[in-house]
């Protein structure tokens, strides 16, 4: 599934996307579901366990949806990895190297799931049905731009430019911060700083009639038994 074609889109929410149930969805849903989704939207599960298991399981295995040029990168990737392991393994020590690797790839996997979780999950997001979907829209309003400090952005790719990305997923990473630049249009993004990206934290459900996601605790009581 083409995830630039379906960001936004409640209609087609699938791979790429965090798993985010609508209140009614919630609210229709088994005692079991409702906490199994609790379970997964907590954060201890998403960036400490989830994390490692995006990196180390789900990008490390091929799926009957990928092209064949896709299972072929991730089979090389693979593969370059083994390489790599045994290599690294046989010059410092095959322990010493599973130390050091585990914590380096613990703490880049949480920031990695950290930074794709913020680029559709942010206070001000727009999602719409398949009736209502425009591309260039939700592009916008469906993607954040996350300010990173300079020396932040620049290790990261600039991948906070997410909303720009959206638009043209062509445009060179080292060129959406000109395009920001010249383009009034996507200045009037609210970026999302580090404070307002821990506020993210609490949101949960999306709510369509008020049309933003909300946390559990802003549910109607009555409506729920968990």
């Amino acid at each position: 599934m083409n995830h630039h074609a379906t960001v936004g889109n409640l209609d087609k929410r699938g791979e790429g996307d965090v798993w985010t149930m609508t209140v009614e969805e919630f609210l229709k849903s088994s005692k079991w579901k409702r906490f199994q989704y609790r379970v997964y939207r907590h954060p201890i599960t998403m960036f400490g366990v989830g994390s490692l298991y995006v990196f180390l399981g789900e990008n490390r295995v091929t799926n009957k949806e990928m092209s064949r040029k896709e299972k072929l990168n991730v089979q090389l990737t693979n593969l370059g990895l083994v390489v790599l392991f045994i290599f690294m393994s046989w010059g410092i020590g095959f322990f010493e190297f599973l130390i050091i690797q585990i914590a380096i790839l613990y703490m880049a996997a949480i920031a990695g799931f950290w930074l794709f979780y913020l680029q559709h999950q942010f206070e001000d997001v727009s999602w719409v049905r398949n009736s209502d979907w425009n591309y260039r829209e939700i592009a916008i309003e469906g993607s954040s731009f996350v300010k990173f400090p300079k020396l932040l952005q620049w290790f990261s790719g600039n991948i906070g430019y997410h909303h720009i990305h959206h638009i043209n997923a062509r445009i060179p990473n080292y060129k959406l911060e000109k395009c920001y630049n010249e383009n009034p249009i996507f200045k009037e993004v609210e970026p999302v700083t580090f404070l307002k990206s821990l506020k993210t934290l609490k949101l949960r459900l999306w709510d369509e009639k008020r049309q933003r996601l909300i946390g559990f605790k802003e549910l109607i009581p009555e409506k729920v038994t968990v």
